[in-house]
């Protein structure tokens, strides 16, 4: 359990920190980029120890390390462009939702029971998340092609990253421990976008910033510890996948709730209240 509050923790503190982007007007592509320098930077200098070139041959997990480490670029600058199109609530419904991707993959490729308790607790999570970040109207989206096809996008990659997660977890990292396996994901990620980013900065497209080089350190170790302690939840936490998966989403939409009232004295709805006790509803029947 202590491996789930930790990565709800460190996702929470995600949201903070990009709040923090905002206010001091850090560029958030480039704060990205930094980002995924740092956090895999902080799994080898943590981890490093444990790698053998036997891992090489060991497990099926090479293709899915660039697999990850593209959708983590990808994913993060297409909520970027969402949240400018379609607004911040109906982007961050789109991500929280996923959850019913890993969710459901986790009952059918996993042969997972299911019981009463399980189903409705699955059933109130995505209630609750829908309630808690459901747009204002000034975040409903406009209604163009493009920007249903961006969310649909963003919900599918964000259930396909987490499912790819624990499948690599599950069955194909062999004796790779997670804490590289996350490492090398990060660094994919990190040399993709600094090829984006020297390239847009080549052609005079972009300016580079140095607080972004600072926000991207604060952003990456936490960045780095959400996954790698969400991946030890999955292995050690004693729920099943799916609980897993639901507890922790749940978790990180109202403690992202919770701070936004108490430090950023958001505004709040009678919606997001409902929403907030939903989700405490859930979570006590996803740990029965």
């Amino acid at each position: 359990m202590i491996y789930l509050l930790l990565s709800i923790l460190c996702s929470t503190l995600i949201l903070v920190i990009f709040r923090i982007f905002e206010r001091y007007s850090i560029n958030v592509f480039q704060g990205i980029v930094y980002n995924y320098i740092t956090a895999c930077a902080v799994g080898f200098l943590i981890f490093g120890g444990e790698w053998n070139n036997e891992h090489l041959a060991q497990g099926t997990w090479i293709p899915y390390v660039f697999i990850v480490g593209t959708l983590f670029i990808s994913l993060f600058s297409m909520m970027g462009i969402s949240s400018q199109k379609n607004g911040i609530g109906i982007t961050s419904v789109t991500v929280k939702m996923s959850l019913a991707i890993p969710v459901l993959a986790a009952i059918f490729l996993y042969n997972e029971a299911v019981y009463w308790s399980k189903v409705l607790g699955i059933i109130a999570a995505l209630v609750g998340v829908f309630l808690i970040t459901y747009p204002s109207k000034k975040g409903k989206v406009k209604g163009d092609k493009s920007s249903v096809l961006f969310l649909l996008a963003l919900f599918l990659g964000s259930g396909l990253l987490d499912t790819i997660i624990n499948y690599v977890e599950k069955v194909a990292a062999g004796e790779l421990s997670l804490a590289l396996f996350s490492a090398l994901g990060f660094g994919v990620a990190a040399s993709i976008g600094l090829i984006i980013m020297f390239y847009r900065s080549f052609r005079k497209e972009i300016q580079l910033q140095k607080r972004a080089i600072i926000g991207g350190i604060l952003l990456g170790i936490p960045n780095y510890f959400s996954i790698y302690f969400l991946m030890m939840a999955i292995r050690f936490s004693g729920f099943s996948d799916s609980v897993t998966y639901a507890i922790n989403n749940t978790g990180v939409v109202m403690g992202s709730f919770l701070v936004g009232i108490l430090a950023f004295k958001e505004a709040t709805t009678a919606l997001k209240i409902i929403g907030g006790g939903i989700a405490v509803i859930a979570i006590l029947l996803l740990t029965l």
